[in-house]
This record gives C-alpha cells, sequence and structure tokens, in this order.
C-alpha cells in the first residue's frame, strides 16, 4: 500500500507525565524547519468525549481551538510550537471513538455483523488518524498516544498502530518515550524499566524504531548500546531526553541528539535541507537574557496546579520575550483574598490578571483583585470570567449597584449585569454547547486594545456561556467604562476598558490561546509593556 503521507507514533513507557507532548511538538518543530509540513494529533484513552466537561484539576486546562473543540492542552503546545492552528480532528479520545462507531452501529451500517473492538473499533482509530493527513495534505503526521504502555485503555490505540505498521510499512514508524530513572543509593542509571517497558509493546506487536530517554543524567556510550542491544534499535535511535531548563530548549536538544536525522532516515525522506532554527535561537536567547523583570499577580481559584493556566504562563514568556522581559508570575488563590489582606497579598506587583473559570467558589477574592487594581491604577487584565469579575466590581462600587452580580453565581440579583446569552437558556447538556471557537470582534480605533492589535478587526477563540449585558451598557460608558470591542454580529461586549485608568483592559474571549513563539499575543505584549511602565 503506498501513501504520500508519512506517519510518526509516539508512544510513552514507564510512568505518564514524561512529556510525549513536547517530544511531539519539538520533532514536529524540526521536520518543519527542514520544510516538510507537518502536524501532530493527540490520542486520548479516556472516555469523556472531550475534555470540556473535566475539572481542571483532573486535566489541566482545556484548550479550545478555532473550529470550537475542547481539547487536551497539549494542543496549545502544537500550536505554540509550530505556529499552525489545529482542529477537531486533532484530537480524539476513546469516547469520541465510540461514539462514532455505535451511531454507524445503530444506523445499521455494519450490515448485521457483530461489532467489535477489532476490527471495528481499530478501523475507526485507524480512520482518524488519517483524516488528519488528508484534512491537510502533511507530508507528515505525528500521532500523540496518551497514556503508558500497558494500560488496558490504550490497548485499541496500540493494535491500530500495529495495523498500520504493517499496512504502511515503510510509512510509519514508532518512537517510544521512556525513562531512565537515576537510583542516588547506588548512583548509577538503570535500563531495566526501559527493557520491561519495550517487551511490553513488543507483546503487543510493536517494536519501537527510536527510544527516547528522558533522564537527569548523561546516557554514556556504553548505556546507550546496552539500551540498544535489548531493544532492538540501532545505538544511533537512543535519544537522550535530559531535562531542560525550559520546554524551548527542547527541539534545540533533539537537534542536537539528531532526532531528526533519524527520523529521516527511517521514513526514507531526503535531508538535504538544514533545519533552519535562527528565529527560534534567537527567541531563546531572548528568553535567556533579559533586559527588566515585572512581577504580574495571576488570580485564580486553581493556582495549585500550575496546568490549570498553560496558555496564560506561556503566552507570558511570549510577551516578555518580545518586551526583552523576565516575567515573573505570583500564583494567587482568589478564596484566600478578602477586604482586610487585599493590599498585603497584592503588594509590590506591577499587573494583576484575574483568570478565567467557573463556578462561584473564590469570585468575592477575584473582584477584590480587581478592585485593588482600579483604584491604586495598576495595570489589569481580566480574561473571561475576569473580566465578567471587572464589570461587576465596577457595577458595586462606581455605579452604586450594591448586590450587582452574574446570574451564574446569583439568580436572584437585582442587577444582573452579567446573564446568560440568549441561546444558552433552553440548553441542559453540559458538554461542547457553550459558544466555543474563533468570533469576530470590532475594535474602537484609540483604545488599548485598537492599539495592540493595530488592527480595527480581529478574531479570537471563546469558552464561555454568560456575557455583558447590553441593558446596563449606558450607565456603565456614562460613569467611566467603555465597551471597546464588540461581536459585529451579535452586538456581544467583547472588551471593556477604562480609558482614564494607565491600562485597565478585560476581554470576553481567550487570547492565551493564540500565543505562540513566533507571534506573541498583541494583548499579553501591550499587558507586559503596561506593567514595565509602571514598574519604573
Amino acid at each position: 500500500m503506498s501513501n504520500s503521507t508519512k506517519y510518526v507514533f509516539v508512544t510513552g513507557g514507564v510512568t505518564s507525565s514524561l512529556g510525549k507532548g513536547i517530544i511531539a511538538a519539538s520533532l514536529a518543530k524540526l521536520l518543519q524547519a527542514r520544510g516538510y509540513s507537518t502536524t501532530i494529533q493527540k490520542l486520548d484513552p479516556y472516555i469523556n468525549i472531550d475534555p470540556g466537561t473535566l475539572n481542571p484539576y483532573e486535566h489541566g486546562e482545556c484548550y479550545v481551538t478555532d473550529d470550537g473543540a475542547e481539547t487536551d492542552l497539549d494542543l496549545g503546545h502544537y500550536e505554540r510550537f509550530l505556529n499552525v492552528p489545529t482542529s477537531q480532528a486533532n484530537n480524539i479520545t476513546t469516547g469520541r471513538i465510540y461514539q462514532s462507531v455505535i451511531e454507524k452501529e445503530r444506523r445499521g451500517d455494519y450490515l448485521g455483523k457483530t461489532v467489535q473492538v477489532i476490527p471495528h473499533i481499530t478501523d475507526e482509530i485507524k480512520e482518524r488518524i488519517q483524516l488528519v493527513a488528508k484534512h491537510g495534505k502533511y507530508d507528515i503526521v505525528i500521532t500523540e498516544i496518551g497514556g503508558t504502555v500497558g494500560d488496558i485503555e490504550s490497548l485499541p490505540y496500540v493494535e491500530a498502530v500495529r495495523q498500520m505498521l504493517w499496512e504502511f510499512e515503510n510509512d510509519c514508524i514508532v518512537v517510544h518515550l521512556t525513562l531512565i530513572p537515576y537510583l542516588s543509593a547506588a548512583g548509577e542509571l538503570k535500563t531495566k524499566p526501559t527493557q520491561h517497558s519495550v517487551k511490553q509493546l513488543l507483546e503487543l506487536g510493536v517494536q519501537p524504531d527510536i527510544l527516547c530517554c528522558r533522564t537527569e543524567h548523561e546516557l554514556e556510550l556504553g548505556l546507550r548500546q546496552k539500551i540498544a542491544k535489548f531493544c532492538n534499535v540501532s545505538v544511533n535511535a537512543v535519544i537522550e531526553a535530559r531535562d531542560a531548563s525550559s520546554i524551548y530548549d527542547v527541539p534545540l536538544l533533539m537537534h542536537n541528539e539528531e532526532l531528526d536525522n533519524v527520523v529521516l532516515d527511517k521514513l526514507g525522506l531526503s535531508k538535504k535541507s538544514k533545519p533552519n532554527l535562527d528565529n527560534w535561537k534567537s527567541f531563546l536567547e531572548r528568553l535567556k537574557n533579559p533586559k527588566h523583570e515585572v512581577t504580574i499577580g495571576l488570580v485564580g481559584k486553581y493556582v495549585e496546579l500550575k496546568d490549570s493556566y498553560k496558555s496564560i504562563s506561556e503566552a507570558f514568556i511570549h510577551a516578555g520575550v518580545s518586551n526583552e522581559t523576565k516575567v515573573h508570575l505570583k500564583w494567587i488563590h482568589s478564596e484566600e483574598l478578602t477586604p482586610a489582606n487585599i493590599a498585603e497579598e497584592l503588594a509590590n506587583l506591577d499587573g494583576i490578571l484575574v483568570a478565567p473559570g467557573f463556578g462561584s467558589r473564590g469570585i468575592e477574592g477575584k473582584i477584590e483583585a480587581v478592585r485593588h487594581a482600579r483604584e491604586n491604577n495598576i495595570p489589569f487584565l481580566g480574561i473571561c470570567l475576569g473580566m465578567q469579575c471587572a464589570v461587576i466590581e465596577f457595577a458595586r462600587n462606581v455605579l452604586n449597584l450594591g448586590d450587582a452580580h452574574s446570574t451564574e453565581m446569583s439568580e436572584k440579583t437585582s442587577a444582573p449585569v452579567i446573564s446568560m446569552m440568549e441561546e444558552q437558556k433552553k440548553i441542559s447538556n453540559m458538554g461542547g454547547t457553550m459558544r466555543l471557537g474563533a468570533y469576530q470582534c470590532e475594535l474602537k480605533p484609540k483604545s488599548n486594545a485598537s492599539l495592540a492589535y493595530n488592527a480595527n478587526k480581529i478574531s479570537e477563540r471563546h469558552r464561555h456561556r454568560y456575557e455583558f449585558n447590553n441593558d446596563y451598557l449606558s450607565a456603565y460608558e456614562g460613569a467611566g467604562m467603555t465597551a471597546t470591542g464588540k461581536n459585529p454580529d451579535s452586538g456581544l461586549v467583547e472588551i471593556v476598558e477604562i480609558p482614564t485608568h494607565p491600562w485597565f483592559v478585560g476581554v470576553q474571549f481567550h487570547p492565551e490561546y493564540k500565543s505562540t513563539v513566533a507571534q506573541p499575543h498583541p494583548i499579553f505584549v501591550a499587558f507586559v509593556k503596561a506593567a514595565l511602565n509602571n514598574k519604573k
């Protein structure tokens, strides 16, 4: 079977959280820098249709694509590294696979056959893997398989990979990411867990072509030879994946280990063009040698788990580099903020960001943080619920609407300044029903937003059910809070600002989703610049 697209499967062994997403994104970056059109896809073995209904404590943030898919946070890494938008096709879960097969069975598509894991589930998986290639006519598709080899739930995925290796024998390879633990008592690195992990893959009929070995210490040649011998791979296919100070170092580390060379050799692709990584290197150079520093308080209710705000913290890295500034994030738990301790908790900050979220927990602390930023002229950015908190705070303390609130938190409020969107009122299902994906927004000239974007029309990604209540708009504008961005079709307020404040911006959308190494997000760049000016 000949096929113009090549497939690279990335599996993980020994333990989870080894960084398959970062390895996949780094490899994709190197192949892209050599001129190959590359995309990455994540297959998640859980039964949720998507992470949209998952608590951030379970799975980190939920990332949203332009076409409105709620996806795994690894897709954020793919976009940040490759600067290419992902879509619904780039994240597939077991839930979605089974849902599709069951719908076909109900329609009678299988003509009375018994529907089984093999071939029906595995065929569906293979179809989804190839669909992403057809979707964008890519040279190379990298497919990351979530979970760890040996998990019951990832068995059908490994079986689908085994079948594809057989069907497209010269067009598929497997990169297996594994751990080489260091035993300090013995003072040595241990290869046995890796041997066992490869043996488990072999029992499932899959021989990895390349081993990426996560390690805290150097992998010496003798150790690489030992791993190669026991795991049936060539020595040059044993890749050292050392811990790095920044995820953005990983593509260069992998290039030094010649991962891209080995992959191209095994796929029978030309290596004639050297990867052009000049822009990437200059980004790293500026990341590591900042001229300035600022401290920004990130006020949220999931701050114990930094992955809950992954795209925001990465957007600050990109915007910091753009301003030649090191951004220190101070993680502040909104539940712990009170009028009594707010001045102390938010002391010495150059800027304050109030983070997105759902539900009433920690909401009063967020509102207090907005008030502190507004009254003390500290640069402020509110995202999604953070913007809504800014609207509530202004209503209570400037418009004197004492019990102003969002109907999400208080259905009985006499001043529902944030209320549910009309089209949301009839919906009872939770999953995939919010206002999701990219929408247009028109900007008011000379506003902070239009100066940041240097444009009068933008497109940004959304994930919300509640919105600014336009019944109150004239009262706000009369008292000094302006709507500087609106959706041209629905009139939905997308951006609010206080023009008399040094820099006070609330956005209903999620700018962090679109920030990449190559294109830092203009709102974050302007916010960091405002924080820098405030510090001076």
